[in-house]
């Protein structure tokens, strides 16, 4: 059954990234609401939608809605997740679900009470390349994993005049306080450090230590620009490794042997590196960012149905340790 949605939030990363993969699955969409008149009605048009409203209260009342989805700021999310779920409405909403992990509290106990679930967008558990190191890591052939290495960067520019930092901290590095665990375990403990030259430029090292025994450290910073890599992430095995670059790119080393003196040498499918990267030259309307997978398994579950879709629940676990991790830092 065609579920019916209303959205909340119509800027350039809900028109741009998000819409077009929802559209993608059995979803029709009955009304849209933006306090931008000129926005509101640049999504109606792109997207076919003539039920166009300012107000959110009058999105709720629209007859006939399944869910709602949202993306917008973290109060908004915090104010429109609850009063979606008080009408009864399962709802999917942009990380973070909260500017506090106090708020996101909030919103695990409105989903409790409504009985109905909240779903974030946690979608670097789904980019193509983290997924298929989760599913070599669970498929059993990659043994336990000891270590976890990477960096997550961002521009200085990116939240200019944010020099608190609030804004990368909120919607960038909350991704990988969830991420870190879908590929090793939970975390035990969290400790950090950080270089500061100048306001609104900083990097820190992120140490972690998981119960499963592993250790991990994340490079973050806004010292770098976005035209360059600026995300990867090393899952460390005895005698195997698994590097994911930007997402998109994932190479498997194994244990391969020695090879140079050897004449009758070739290439073994169970121990030499293998590699996969997307092939974007062809006409596919594939989505390795990952927000079309993520909603594969969130619209279902927006139905009741039993999906891996991240949950508020998991939100409430990243916001916390978001917020250990800043005041490791003091920022």
């Amino acid at each position: 059954m065609t579920m019916k949605i209303g959205w909340i939030g119509c800027g350039i990363h809900a028109t741009q990234m998000l819409l077009p993969q929802l559209v993608r699955h059995d979803v029709q969409l009955v009304g849209l609401c933006d306090i931008d008149g000129a926005r509101l009605k640049s999504a109606g048009r792109q997207f076919g939608v003539t039920n166009l409203v300012t107000d959110v209260e009058d999105l709720l009342r629209t007859p006939g809605l399944d869910a709602i989805g949202m993306a917008v700021g973290p109060d908004q999310h915090l104010a429109f997740g609850k009063a979606a779920l008080e009408r009864g409405l399962p709802v999917f909403m942009e990380k973070p679900p909260s500017g506090s992990a106090a708020g996101a509290r909030e919103l695990l106990a409105a989903s409790e009470k409504a009985k109905k679930p909240l779903l974030l967008g946690f979608m670097k558990r789904y980019s193509i390349g983290n997924r298929m190191a989760a599913n070599i890591v669970r498929s059993g052939r990659f043994g336990e994993v000891m270590g976890l290495t990477g960096y997550y960067m961002t521009a200085p520019g990116y939240f200019a005049g944010n020099v608190d930092y609030t804004g990368f901290f909120l919607h960038h590095c909350v991704h990988y306080m969830d991420l870190v665990s879908f590929l090793v375990s939970p975390v035990r403990t969290i400790s950090a450090r950080k270089v500061e030259k100048t306001p609104g430029r900083v990097l820190f090292h992120v140490g972690f230590e998981f119960e499963c025994g592993a250790i991990g450290n994340i490079a973050m910073g806004t010292i770098q620009s976005r035209g360059t890599p600026v995300e990867r992430i090393e899952l460390m095995s005895d005698h195997q490794r698994i590097e994911v670059d930007d997402v998109i790119e994932i190479k498997w080393h194994r244990n391969p042997p020695f090879k140079i003196d050897d004449l009758a040498a070739t290439l073994k499918d169970d121990s030499d590196t293998l590699t996969w990267k997307p092939n974007f030259t062809a006409a596919a309307n594939e989505d390795p960012k990952g927000y079309h997978s993520l909603l594969a398994d969130v619209v279902p579950a927006l139905a009741g149905a039993s999906t891996p879709a991240p949950s508020i629940a998991d939100g409430v676990i990243a916001m916390e340790r978001l917020e250990t991790l800043r005041r490791e830092l003091d920022l």
